[in-house]
């Protein structure tokens, strides 16, 4: 199991099961998850509607705490 900042994002998400499969695809990094969108979420795994939209707002927050 990865313990970084993204698997705590994602935990907070109630999504730790995505973490590794973030980390595989290169999401290591809050700054890189900013330019997440479906094609991503589709690589990365995320096929759940609601799990994408809890994703998509999680994204947007942190866009809008810069």
């Amino acid at each position: 199991m990865c313990t970084n900042i993204v698997y705590e994002w994602l935990r907070t998400l109630q999504l730790p099961q995505y973490a590794e499969s973030f980390v595989d695809n290169g999401y290591d990094d809050l700054e890189v998850c900013k330019q997440i969108g479906d094609p991503d979420l589709d690589a990365i795994g995320v096929a759940v509607p609601h799990h994408r939209r809890r994703i998509h707002d999680a994204v947007r927050r942190l866009k809008e705490a810069d």
